[in-house]
This record gives structure tokens, C-alpha cells and sequence, in this order.
């Protein structure tokens, strides 16, 4: 345990007399039944536990926005608490603003893990490195356990897991649990110089506060965890409000009070309404992942085209076992820890991650096996692991899909991830087979028409429906149809015209190979183009910034001009 001094000031101290039973989500505070302390944490090797009467409650932060001076004070008490380098915050201060002069209003807003009852990190973690603990409702990371994928930094919607480049891991506030069981509060909250900041067991309002609320602008939805995460905020605010940072989001007043998130151009006209190609911007630290789901699902979609349309040939699964471990060997090279991939499959139960991770590799078994029995002449094998194989492929692509199925990215959150990643198996698959099967059955061509109009379908779905939303989904089409506007058109134009020229060819019966080839090949530029702006425009439900922290433009300008080599300026790496 750590040392107490003898002039530890009132204020750091917890001091919950009572606790209610239930808190607004209808969960038990009480986390263990009624005389049941819990376990020992073993905080730096010791084994005793604390004698907090409420040790085994959940507990929670509460922040009184109209007190936050926005000094930073918690962020650097966090800091060094946990010897964090400049990149890297387990809490941070962002703010919004809104009406005009004189009736100007600054809302800051702080926020670090809020615990949740329904922990997303835990459950996508493949590696499972989170625990939900009973003792204090801690939820805590362990980073010697992770292997760097960053995917629970994708689920969270309050950026609460931090991935470090440098260390190839992930950390995250684990609550200040050495202090609690000494009866302290975070060295958060203790550092707050305006007492905006304070701690408790959830539900009980702070002594001096009158609200406990689970919403305020720029905080995400908190149903999707069950946040305990507690506000009070009662001047007034104007009907919208908008972030320092460079993300085209603002944030305006419903019918029911509570803020959603909406589109905000900005006014600076380089980032306007403009479409514009910003090539270079395609490339992002997801690369590798760009490579592994194309590759996985070319190789999938071309053994279960051939296969069912009674056409299965050595060379497709050949082909198959190779496009499979490539996009294997890139998505482990995509991990901050490359050598621990094989943790990959220990969290079968909860992670979807997990689950691609096994079918994938299911996929690529069956596929070499029925290579084998079909160059050694043994048709019944061959026609059973082929079925494997085609069972496999298809929960390679369902999970894939579900892994990109994330409340706290709505662009991804939509039906269009299911049509876009069918549309490319297909599609890919489809040519792939015709190329490598000689004398493939039309059912191939058909294959890769419906592949295309798959994927036009839900682009045009998708389009319809992140126009009319509002979250950060329509955020992210405001981007793509601006920043990357031309790319985004192009690509549009590009599939459409394939369409109809692969649908040409099929009514016709051409087998020429040279207007497949051509085919082939524009679709996988298009369909490579597609995919890097799927990882590029998304914008998660993440806490606003500041004018410097946190904010992408601050950070895309200070390394065009050389600032962010600079460690103190807290840039993180492009690297993963």
C-alpha cells in the first residue's frame, strides 16, 4: 500500500457515508453480496486489503463543468502519477463554445475512463488485458497483456485506452486503485484546483453539487457502456456550441435537451465545402489493414465462388492459402507487439476480433487441406474440407463484418460495411477465379456482377442515410465528400462504369480474357482506393479538444513543420 501522510488534506479524502442500491441503468451498485470484501488488488506486491467500507460499490467521477477553470491541472497530476511521456493522457481537457459577445459561453470538459457497467474495451479486447473488477468497479488494463491492435482504442467512444506507438501497448486510467484502497481520492480529482472534479461511490451527488447528470455537450451517448460518469452543469448554454479543434463537429440542442452531434464546416476555406483528391492523405497507419481485409476477402471469395459453382481447382486454394497469409502477415504487422499475434485468439468468448481471428485461420487450414486432396486424387476429402473451407470463408467475412460494426463509429456502424466487404469478396473472387480456373463456369461473371452491385447498392444507402443523420456518421460523409470529394467521386464513377461493363460481358457470354483483365484491374484499384477511405474519413464519438491538445489539424500541421519531432509537443506518432 502506499504511504498515507499525516497532513493528507480533507478534500483528497473519500468519504461516502451511504450508498443508494441500484444506480439509473437499473445495475446493483453493490457488487458482491453483503459482508464479501472482495480480493486483494496485490498493489505493488502487497496483498493486504483496504478497509474502505464501500469497497466493493461502484464508484465514479463527478464533474462540475460551471467550476472547470480548464488549467490542465488533473491532466498533469495524472501524468506524473503514471509517468506518462507528452503523447499520451489517461485524462484530458477539451472544451466547447458557443453564442456570441457578450453572452459568451466556454463549457470545459474533463474526462478519463468512466468505468463503464458495460465495458466495450473489455469485450473487443482479443487479448482480453481488461478486467472489470468488483473492488471499487474498476475497470483496468494490463498492459503486459496487450499486444498493441489498438481495437478497443476503435470501440471506446470516450478515448479512454491510449495506444503508445513507442511502447507497441495500450493503457488507460485504472481509477487510482492504490489510493482508494487507502482511502484516497484520484490524484486527479485531489490536484483539482476548482473543485470541479470529485469521486465517490456512483449515484451519490457530491456535498455542495445539486445535479448528477450522465449527459452534457461533446459527451458521447452514454448508453452504449452504461458511462458512470456523473455532470453538473447549470448555467445556461446556447442552443449550439462548437469544438476549438479542427473536427467539422458542433454539437445543438434537441427537443429534450440533450446535444447531438451535427455537421460544422468550419469557415476556413481551405477545408470548406471544396471537393478536393488529397491523395496523399489515403495513407494512414491502417494500411496494413487495408491489405489484410482486401486479401482475405479476395482469397475467400474465390474459393467459395469456384467451389459452389462446381469448378473448385487447385490453383483457386492455392491462391486462397496465399492471399490469406499475406493479409495475415499484414494485419500481425499492423500489432504494436508482433511476436505475442498468437494472443490473438484468447478472448473467443466476447471478442468478434477473436473470432475473425480463428475463422480466418480456419479458413486458411481447410483451403491447404483441400489443396492437398485434390493434387493427391481424393475427391470425397477434397469435397469435405472444400465445404469446410466454403463454412469457414463465410464466417471469416461475417466476422470481419461484425468487427466493424461499432456504436462508437457511426460511418462504420451501417449495413454498407456488410455490402462493401460481401461486394468485395465477390467481386475480387470472382476475377480471381476466372483467371486462375480455365474454362470457370458464366456463374463466375455473375458472381462478380453481383459483387459490384452489392457494393454500389450500399454506397448509395449509405449516402442517403449519413446525409440525413445526426452523429458523427454525417461528419464523416462531410468529409468524404470534401477532403477527399474528387477521390471519393472518382471511385463512385469508377464502380458504376465497371458495373456496366462486366454486366455487358456477362449477358453477352464473352470469355476473352483481355476485358476481364481490364475489368479486374480497375476494380481493385477502385476497391483499394475505397477501403483506404473507409479507415481515413471515419470519425469516432470522441471528446472534443483543445486548440493544441488533442486536435488532428494542430498535429497534421506541426509535422508538416517539423514542431512535432519535438516530444514536449505531445505529438503522437504516425507509426503503429
Amino acid at each position: 500500500m502506499i504511504p498515507l501522510r499525516s497532513d493528507e488534506p480533507d478534500y483528497a479524502k473519500l468519504e461516502d457515508a451511504t450508498a443508494q442500491t441500484l444506480n439509473r441503468y437499473g445495475n446493483p451498485i453493490q457488487l458482491l453480496p453483503d459482508g464479501d470484501n472482495g480480493v486483494s488488488l496485490h498493489i505493488n506486491g502487497d496483498a493486504g486489503i483496504g478497509d474502505n467500507p464501500n469497497r466493493t460499490r461502484q464508484h465514479a467521477f463527478h464533474f462540475t463543468a460551471d467550476n472547470c477553470i480548464g488549467c490542465h491541472a488533473c491532466e498533469a497530476a495524472c501524468s506524473e502519477k503514471n509517468d506518462l511521456p507528452p503523447h499520451l493522457s489517461f485524462r484530458s481537457v477539451g472544451y466547447v463554445e458557443g453564442g456570441t459577445y457578450p453572452d459568451y459561453t466556454r463549457i470545459n470538459v474533463s474526462m478519463a475512463c468512466n468505468h463503464c457497467d458495460d465495458p466495450v474495451c473489455l469485450k473487443g479486447c482479443p487479448t482480453r488485458a481488461y478486467t472489470k473488477h468488483a473492488e471499487y468497479g474498476a475497470v483496468i488494463q494490463d498492459p503486459d497483456i496487450c499486444f498493441g491492435c489498438g481495437y478497443c482504442t476503435w470501440v471506446c467512444p470516450y478515448n479512454a485506452p491510449q495506444l503508445d506507438p513507442f511502447a507497441g501497448q495500450v493503457e488507460k486510467c485504472n481509477m487510482c486503485v492504490d489510493r482508494l484502497e487507502v482511502g484516497l481520492k484520484p490524484a486527479c480529482v485531489s490536484a483539482c484546483v476548482g473543485n470541479a472534479l470529485d469521486f465517490g461511490v456512483v449515484e451519490n451527488t457530491p456535498a455542495g453539487r445539486e445535479q448528477a447528470a450522465v449527459r452534457i455537450p461533446g459527451f458521447p451517448d452514454p448508453a452504449i457502456t452504461k458511462a458512470n460518469i456523473r455532470f453538473e452543469h447549470r448555467n445556461p448554454t446556447p442552443l449550439e456550441v462548437t469544438r476549438p479543434d479542427s473536427a467539422p463537429v458542433k454539437y445543438r440542442r434537441d427537443t429534450d435537451s440533450a446535444f447531438r452531434p451535427v455537421v460544422d464546416p468550419k469557415d476556413d476555406p481551405g477545408e470548406g465545402a471544396q471537393r478536393r483528391w488529397n491523395w496523399s492523405r489515403l495513407s494512414s497507419r491502417e494500411n496494413p489493414l487495408v491489405a489484410f481485409t482486401l486479401a482475405v476477402q479476395a482469397g475467400a471469395g474465390a474459393f467459395l465462388t469456384t467451389f459452389l459453382a462446381g469448378h473448385g481447382a487447385a490453383p483457386v486454394a492455392l491462391a486462397a492459402l496465399v492471399l490469406v497469409g499475406l493479409g495475415m502477415a499484414a494485419s500481425t504487422a499492423h500489432l504494436g507487439k508482433t511476436l505475442r499475434f498468437y494472443r490473438g485468439f484468447n478472448n473467443l468468448r466476447h471478442s468478434n476480433l477473436s473470432r475473425e481471428a480463428l475463422a480466418t485461420a480456419c479458413f486458411g487450414a481447410a483451403a491447404g487441406a483441400y489443396l492437398v486432396a485434390d493434387l493427391a486424387g481424393w475427391p470425397r476429402i477434397a469435397l469435405g474440407v472444400g465445404a469446410t473451407a466454403v463454412a469457414a470463408g463465410i464466417a471469416t467475412i461475417y466476422y470481419m463484418v461484425r468487427c466493424y460494426l461499432i456504436p462508437a463509429r457511426p460511418f462504420w456502424n451501417h449495413w454498407q460495411t456488410a455490402a462493401a466487404f460481401v461486394g468485395t469478396s465477390l467481386a475480387l473472387g470472382g476475377w480471381l477465379g476466372l483467371a486462375l480456373a480455365p474454362g470457370a463456369p458464366l456463374a463466375l461473371c455473375w458472381a462478380i456482377a453481383a459483387g459490384l452491385a452489392i457494393e454500389a447498392a450500399g454506397l448509395v444507402g449509405h449516402a442517403r442515410d449519413m446525409r440525413a443523420a445526426e452523429h458523427e456518421g454525417a461528419v464523416s460523409h462531410y468529409v468524404q465528400t470534401t477532403t477527399f470529394g474528387r477521390v471519393y467521386r472518382l471511385r463512385n464513377g469508377v464502380l458504376v462504369a465497371n458495373l456496366a461493363l462486366v454486366g455487358a460481358l456477362a449477358v453477352s457470354g464473352v470469355t476473352h480474357p483481355a476485358p476481364w483483365l481490364a475489368a479486374a484491374l480497375v476494380g481493385m484499384a477502385a476497391g483499394t482506393v475505397g477501403r483506404a477511405l473507409f479507415y481515413v474519413v471515419v470519425v469516432p464519438t470522441t471528446m472534443p479538444g483543445a486548440f493544441f491538445w488533442r486536435n488532428k489539424g494542430f498535429e497534421e500541421h506541426a509535422r508538416e513543420i517539423g514542431l512535432a519531432a519535438n516530444p514536449a509537443v505531445g505529438v503522437t506518432p504516425t507509426d503503429h
